[in-house]
């Protein structure tokens, strides 16, 4: 297990990211605001445009409880933003999707959402590479 790091330079880096996390996280909420959704909401709505979930992967990406998941998918699917189906590979299971206007909304709010864009753009497509891969693999994901 490696060490924590407690120099300047790693202390200075972990509250940047945070800056950038607060940043991310007001922005997000101002944009599911203007479409009358909590962050909680969007976020949920923007994971399932890119594919229906069960609930318990959805809590899992969202690192919160499966019951919350639940009332959050209650709260899309009485907006007719999200619909429950069974998963083909197991009927047992319920998969939440995206219905057309949750699918429509949810690209409002990607299109809405402009923090990092003026900044990221600012960079070369290299450093934007760099950075991508600098974070996943501070998040253990592969690198390739």
């Amino acid at each position: 297990m490696a060490t924590p790091r407690t120099d300047p330079l790693s202390l200075e880096v972990v509250e940047l990211i945070g800056t950038v996390v607060a940043r991310y996280y007001e922005e997000y909420d101002q944009a599911a605001a203007e479409h009358s959704l909590t962050g909680a909401q969007a976020r949920v709505l923007r994971l399932l445009s890119m594919e229906p979930m069960p609930m318990r992967r959805i809590a899992q990406k969202l690192k919160c409880e499966p019951s919350n998941v639940t009332g959050i998918v209650d709260r899309l699917e009485a907006r007719d933003l999200v619909e429950r189906r069974p998963d083909p590979a197991d009927r047992r299971v319920k998969l939440a999707a995206p219905t057309e206007k949750g699918r429509a909304t949810a690209a409002l709010l990607r299109n809405s959402l402009n923090f990092a864009r003026e900044p990221l753009a600012a960079l070369s497509e290299e450093e934007r590479r760099v950075l991508r891969d600098l974070l996943k693999r501070m998040l253990g994901e592969d690198v390739g």
